[in-house]
């Protein structure tokens, strides 16, 4: 069944501009560039952002939130976070008018799922992905959506189906219901075999076979490396092993830490995003929460000084305690279970969970012998198509160092969720035949008692912050700057700066500090503009 409805005039839009209207009651996304109208969904297929209040630029649109794209034209998602597309929907200008059609029921599921093949026994080709994190998934999605039929087979440690892992840290006491990605029926469906509580403990590149944990092999004739990371737990502390010293990674460590730490005193060793989303996560819920770090304020390495210490004065608010530059030394425990948290500055504090949020290292110690290449900080090398040195061998997702463009392909780690998704998508194509560079901006979000703090591009290396806005009423844009050029930003309360700033770092073009520091935001009026390499 079809509806529809007269939506505006032709003139009520400028191009390069879009806005939220109604067809038989339910919102779409209306957006006129280059003189043509198109109609899709209004929200964003990850968390349901807005878009009409994202950005737009050179054909696509940038949610607002995350920063996940789709094409105007085809509604397909073609930067992440998230799985989905979106419905677009006919649009007919007639005498000055702009009328939209939709289908009814595309009309109100508001998600698209792109048409995929099925697999075909026939065909003798399997491609092997190990790992099970969104890399992995997406990865064996864009395959069946460009038309590989071969066997996908999708071997992870993992006891779950791919889920998503950014919320335990936010959420912590969720089921897998409610943060699965995708279900057995699904991959079932599509013919993505998934085998969980297979870890990988060998590589045999020359006779193209994997040998797990128990002795079973698989054979293949792509191999996807997705392994992600672990938890860095610290050995050299002593009492490290006691019960209740635990580390933040999977959906049960999540589930542990929610139920130990109801109205308990908790420690947590790490500033850094695990660590403060974690504190403001419990906030409410401990009896207490420490954080020790190394460092002189949160999220320091990262964002710098003055935006770490915004942050602080929010869970400062929560009662939560700070140790700066100092971090553990011992754990003192009793009958087996830890009591007490001794930091290096000397003080004691009792704890009854504590919870090590130091960073990650890459999961590829099995790879070590096998002839793919590693980094000294076990990272893979990889190229713009996410292959190894190795033919047949492609890598992807947290574990890989790649030329990122930004820094005049220079390789390097970028490890958050968005590229994980992307990486996973370039593998996917270039496997089906399909080649394609990498070509895309680091985007991630951390929140915080309900504050989101957005961040885009690489500012490894920036030498200067400028502020645009209000550090104390959480309300700013924080330029990261290296010499003269602005290489990341980072904002607070300021939609759609982050998404803009993605776009036009994207496009190649050049924001300089004295552009800044002279009108902050007056290059967001070109990004609409701007042309995407």
């Amino acid at each position: 069944m079809s509806v529809e409805a007269v939506v505006c005039g032709v003139d009520d839009l400028e191009d390069g501009q879009m806005k939220a209207v109604e067809v038989d009651g339910v919102k779409i996304l209306l957006v006129k560039e280059n003189g043509s109208f198109h109609a899709l969904g209004s929200k964003c297929s990850h968390y349901g952002a807005p878009l009409a209040n994202g950005s737009l630029c050179n054909g696509r649109i940038r949610c607002p939130w995350h920063g996940a794209c789709f094409n105007v034209k085809t509604g397909d998602i073609e930067d992440f976070p998230g799985l989905e597309s979106l419905p677009v929907f006919e649009v007919v200008v007639k005498d000055g008018k702009v009328k939209v059609k939709a289908d009814k029921q595309a009309l109100e599921k508001a998600k698209r799922t792109k048409a995929m093949v099925k697999a075909d026994g026939s065909v003798k080709q399997t491609v092997l992905i190990i790992g099970g994190g969104p890399s992995a998934l997406v990865c064996a999605e864009t395959l069946r959506q460009e038309g590989y039929k071969g066997r996908i087979v999708v071997a992870t440690k993992e006891k779950h189906l791919p889920y998503d892992r950014p919320k335990l840290s936010k959420a912590l006491n969720v089921s897998l219901e409610q943060i699965i990605l995708r279900d057995s029926k699904f991959c079932e469906e599509h013919g993505i075999e998934f085998k969980v509580e297979h870890e990988a403990v060998n590589v045999d590149v020359k006779q193209k076979k994997v040998t797990f944990k128990g002795g079973e092999q698989l054979s293949y004739d792509k191999l996807v490396l997705a392994t992600g990371t672990v938890a860095r737990v610290l050995t050299m502390i002593k009492g490290y092993d006691l019960e209740n010293v635990v580390t933040l990674r999977s959906l049960d460590d999540a589930l542990f830490i929610a139920k130990e730490s109801e109205g308990k005193d908790v420690v947590i060793l790490g500033t850094s995003f695990i660590g403060v989303e974690l504190a403001a996560a419990l906030a409410d819920k401990a009896k207490s929460v420490s954080l020790a770090d190394l460092v002189e304020t949160p999220f320091q390495l990262a964002l710098g000084k003055e935006v770490g210490n915004a942050v602080k004065k929010i869970l400062d608010d929560k009662g939560v305690k700070f140790h700066f530059e100092t971090t553990a030394s011992e754990f003192v425990g009793s009958n087996g279970k830890i009591k007490e948290v001794v930091l290096k500055n000397g003080t004691k504090l009792p704890v009854d969970l504590c919870v090590m949020g130091v960073g990650v290292v890459p999961a590829t110690e099995f790879l070590k012998g096998s002839g793919i290449e590693i980094t000294d900080r076990g990272f893979i090398t990889v190229n713009k198509k996410m292959q190894t040195n190795v033919p047949d061998v492609y890598a992807v997702g947290d574990i890989t160092q790649f030329p990122l463009f930004l820094v005049n392909d220079e390789s390097v780690n970028v490890q958050h969720w968005q590229m994980a998704h992307q990486q996973g998508r370039i593998a996917g194509l270039n496997i089906a035949g399909r080649p394609t560079d990498i070509h895309s901006v680091p985007f991630f979000w951390t929140v915080v008692c309900g504050k989101s703090l957005r961040y885009t591009g690489y500012g490894f290396g920036y030498d200067d912050i400028v502020i645009s806005g209000s550090l104390d009423e959480l309300k700013f844009v924080a330029y990261y700057t290296k010499g003269d050029r602005v290489i990341a930003v980072a904002s607070l309360n300021s939609d759609p700066v982050a998404a803009q700033a993605a776009d036009f770092l994207l496009s190649g073009r050049k924001l300089t500090k004295e552009d800044i520091k002279k009108d902050p935001l007056a290059w967001t009026a070109k990004v609409s503009t701007a042309t995407h390499f």
